[in-house]
């Protein structure tokens, strides 16, 4: 239990139903669903839409979603993919043709096909009782008469601001010039009307007719290759979770193209080692983690792509093999950072240089989950990758186009290789834990390239050192990134001055790590025990 004394706050608890994501307005969207009659299914989709309103620099239905759905009586949760292609005219060798090494995240190049509105579409037809127009309703007011904007929210508009240009500036800045401030109304007119019209139509008014018409036009004018045929074709599709285990508690994700099973190896290689005898805010467990995650994303950018590229089952064999679990787990020195752990590794890994994803730094989703009356659990996850994606904004409806595009490489041969209809490595993850094969957990931690890290910490977090699932998300992070190690001003300073003794680069991050939400099944009384991030705005709550 939390010293009282200390600022922070309790984790929520609840008999019958809960929400957690990271604005408190969609939080009560998603309570009013279920206390309507709705499900999760229903309540998610419902809350997620309003999120593009609330915090548009970090998503929108010009993004991407994933989510997993363990409905109440199922042996497994289901997995949905919801991330959208390329167009089926772009590839790679043109893009080098033209001298470029990279995707430019403000191009047309990186805006992958919007694969949201497909992805909820899905879901509710699956598994809700809500239609378009009820899941909308909420979105909709929030559109046309604006909302008061939130201080997380409003902040990282502001930092975005000074790089918005065009339909971009127009449609979300105030009168074309700067960010909504704190407790400012703001709306969207322009996105009413697509809204509406999508209300009225459901997938199709997104992906055919006056909007796609829009999105295309918009994209093509600045050398996009976009076409209506390609937004027709867009499909989430379902796919078979996977899995590994921690200390008796399973961790479920998504399979590639999503970097899922980063979390799960890093998890698996932390489980070699006694975290649990060390200090949680110590050098000691920053270390080791900070080296697992090296080793983890390595593999991560070598081997995820879409999993319609050729050898693709043999790579996730790999990745989730014991025997690579156990080759780079002992390469780490608990008490040392090693300047050669990834060397020789393509040797292990057999597909060449890692190559990163393609993009520059991003900590732009949101995430959310839902646990209806009867336990049908939703982790649900969406996002336009970067700041406001590819500040690139329709020019008639102001839908902003994420930049997913930028996950991909150029790099010739390589299995996320940018090719027309293909789909770019991903880092949205939706989580789920489970213990003893029933539902424990769902769960996500946002912060772009940090998810899969923060994935692995979390469950360390709460199997090693008994943390509730509000400890859980409180506690201080590091993260290791472009070779500098940020520590977060959560812990003491002897950490890291003895991070850098230890031979990290170890700074003060600039910003906080991540966020995130987590829903707990209590297995011995039921109870609903909500947690969610002081990093964001939102909260948990229940009834």
């Amino acid at each position: 239990m939390r010293d009282f004394q200390i600022p922070g706050r309790s984790p929520v608890l609840a008999r019958n139903a809960m929400c957690a994501t990271s604005h408190p307005l969609a939080v009560e969207c998603a309570i009013g669903v279920l206390r309507s009659g709705g499900n999760a299914v229903d309540a998610a989709v419902t809350a997620a839409l309003t999120m593009g309103l609330l915090e548009p620099a970090m998503t929108g239905i010009g993004g991407d979603a994933f989510a997993l759905v363990w409905k109440d009586g199922e042996a497994r949760p289901r997995g949905l993919n919801g991330s959208g292609r390329a167009p089926m005219s772009l590839d790679a060798a043109t893009l080098r043709q033209q001298g470029f090494d990279a995707v430019d995240q403000n191009s047309a190049h990186a805006v992958t096909i919007p694969g949201a509105v497909d992805t909820f579409d899905t879901l509710l037809s699956e598994f809700g009782t809500y239609g378009w127009d009820r899941a909308l309703a909420p979105s909709l007011r929030f559109a046309r008469e604006g909302h008061p904007v939130a201080p997380r929210a409003a902040s990282d508009w502001a930092d975005d601001a000074p790089n918005m240009t065009g339909a971009m500036a127009r449609h979300f800045l105030v009168e074309g010039q700067r960010a909504p401030r704190v407790g400012e109304i703001f709306g969207w007119k322009a996105q009413a009307e697509a809204l509406e019209i999508i209300a009225r139509e459901g997938r199709a008014g997104f992906y055919e007719g006056p909007v796609a018409e829009d999105m295309i036009a918009s994209l093509t004018a600045l050398g996009g290759k976009h076409t209506m045929a390609d937004f027709a074709a867009t499909k989430s599709t379902w796919v078979e979770p996977v899995s590994g285990m921690y200390r008796g508690m399973e961790l479920i994700e998504l399979p590639p193209n999503g970097q899922g099973v980063a979390a799960i190896l890093m998890a698996r290689i932390l489980e070699g080692f006694e975290l649990d005898e060390l200090d949680p805010h110590g050098p000691e467990r920053a270390h080791i983690e900070a080296e697992a995650k090296r080793l983890a994303y390595d593999a991560r950018d070598r081997l995820i792509a879409d999993p319609d590229t050729p050898g693709a089952a043999e790579r996730l064999s790999h990745i989730m093999s014991e025997q690579t679990v156990h080759s780079l787990r002992d390469r780490i020195v608990p008490m040392a950072a090693r300047s050669d752990l990834l060397d020789d590794l393509a040797g292990l890994h057999e597909v060449g240089a890692a190559i990163g994803t393609g993009g520059a730094e991003h900590r732009d989703t949101i995430y959310i989950t839902v646990v209806d009356s009867d336990r049908t659990m939703v982790s649900l996850i969406y996002s336009v990758f970067h700041a406001f994606g590819s500040r690139i904004a329709s020019d008639r409806y102001g839908i902003n186009f994420q930049s997913r595009g930028a996950g991909f490489t150029l790099e010739e041969g390589h299995p996320n290789e940018l090719k027309g209809g293909k789909r770019p490595m991903h880092t949205i993850i939706p989580g789920m834990l489970a213990k003893d094969g029933k539902p424990y957990a769902s769960f996500g931690v946002m912060g772009g390239a940090y998810q899969s890290n923060g994935h692995a910490r979390l469950i360390s977090n709460l199997v090693d050192y008994g943390m509730d699932p509000q400890e859980a998300m409180d506690a201080p992070r590091s993260f290791l990134d472009k070779g500098v190690l940020s520590v977060e001003r959560g812990y003491p300073r002897s950490t890291l001055d003895r991070l850098g003794a230890m031979g990290h680069d170890a700074q003060v991050a600039e910003g906080a790590i991540g966020g995130g939400q987590i829903i707990v099944i209590d297995p011995e009384t039921g109870c609903l025990i909500g947690g969610s991030d002081p990093r964001k705005d939102g909260c948990a709550m229940g009834y």
